[in-house]
């Protein structure tokens, strides 16, 4: 089927590009979504007098993705999860997960625009893509850890300030020494 673009989709082309597609690509997905437009001569007069309307429109979501990238610079998501001695984590992180945690820190995505290529199975750091428009991708920093890692990272950080009291403690020490 002969389709004309309305947005940029993938790997298929811009505004404006007339595709061949197949039919079930174009019925269940692209025309559902107003994505594209049927290639026909009405549709190609009607795209012809919208054109610069639809590129404004476009532009200025693009302007507004990219604000929304810019804030999202930098951020860093943790998930805890429970998982064996070798890593692997009972179950698997969804798209939901990451969602709620990014609402968390008052960013507003939806699960279709996070970019996960392998099911988030084992512990670790993972870089996840998120599309905010289909000329913006960003990225995030997802890291999945177990509740016994969360709770020696608490240890430490106990550690930390009880050994930063003891310098204080023996730095009033030698004042009053002297």
């Amino acid at each position: 089927m002969q389709v004309i673009l309305l947005e940029k989709v993938g790997k298929l082309g811009g505004i404006g590009d007339s595709v061949k597609v197949k039919n079930g690509y174009a019925r269940n997905y692209l025309l559902p979504q107003h994505k594209a437009l049927r290639s026909t001569k009405a549709n190609i007069e009607y795209f012809k007098a919208k054109k610069s309307e639809i590129e404004a429109k476009n532009l200025k979501l693009k302007q507004e993705a990219e604000k929304v990238a810019n804030t999202m610079q930098g951020v860093s998501v943790t998930v805890i999860r429970q998982a064996t001695d070798s890593g692997f984590l009972f179950g698997s992180v969804r798209p939901a997960d990451i969602v709620a945690e990014l609402e968390k820190q008052d960013i507003k995505v939806s699960k279709g625009q996070l970019k996960i290529n392998n099911p988030l199975k084992t512990i670790g750091t993972y870089r996840i893509g998120v599309q905010l428009h289909p000329e913006v991708l960003v990225d995030i920093i997802l890291n999945i850890e177990t509740f016994h890692q969360q709770d020696n990272s608490e240890e430490e950080q106990l550690e930390e300030v009880t050994e930063e009291t003891k310098k204080e403690e023996n730095k009033a020490e030698e004042k009053e020494q002297q």
